[in-house]
């Protein structure tokens, strides 16, 4: 069994992730031999990281009371490690918003993004993954075109997401389907996002060669 998290990334209903996520769920429930979960990052309503999160560690050791946003951050930072920690494959559905990931996204990075967690430093100094044995497949959706040469290195969703997940946490990437375009030009917005659903049906139904 193959357990697959979802981490979901846009709590917008009509969101063109959203029904990225939305087709991925229905198609991957098809495939035997999957374990699937989401962790949606709206609903978990994660406590920002902060030295909330550092007073709940020393309060906890010291055996003395947490304040309540030292609690909802121990909270958060148990709960996505626990998540992530039980997945074989990880999948991010995510829209890119105001040329970056959204907020809630950044905070389940932010407790999972740790030395001796997701990474280590050897003798050298040099960074070491210690996720190598997962794998992620990356689903964003963004209303203009981030694909030219030109416009490429202001996306900082997708390649954000690439360059933690699979450059500094290790995990190899199996799988990527971009929707884009469809804001920029709304007359092909149509088939623009059924294409790209259609990649994630595709991406999705593929998972028991790839997991």
């Amino acid at each position: 069994m193959t357990n697959v998290l979802v981490v979901k990334a846009n709590n917008r209903p009509d969101g063109v992730s959203t029904s990225m996520y939305n087709t991925f769920i229905e198609e991957a429930a098809k495939v035997e031999g999957l374990n699937l979960s989401t962790f949606d990052v709206f609903e978990e309503n994660l406590e920002y990281f902060g030295q909330e999160l550092f007073n709940a560690f020393g309060k906890a050791q010291a055996g003395e009371e947490l304040t309540t946003r030292e609690a909802r951050s121990l909270e958060a930072f148990n709960k996505s490690r626990e998540a992530l920690t039980a997945a074989d494959l990880v999948v991010f559905a995510f829209p890119l918003w105001n040329m970056t990931i959204p907020a809630a996204l950044q905070s389940f990075i932010d407790y999972t993004y740790g030395a001796g967690y997701s990474f280590k430093y050897n003798e050298q100094g040099q960074l070491v993954s210690l996720m190598t044995d997962k794998k992620y497949i990356v689903l964003n959706a963004r209303g203009g075109i981030y694909s030219t040469p030109e416009t490429a290195p202001m996306d900082m969703s997708a390649n954000y997401i690439n360059a933690v997940i699979g450059g500094v946490y290790g995990m190899e990437k199996v799988g990527e389907v971009i929707i884009e375009g469809h804001a920029s030009s709304q007359n092909d917005a149509p088939a623009i996002i059924a294409a790209g659903l259609e990649q994630v049906k595709q991406l999705a139904q593929g998972l028991a060669v790839k997991a």
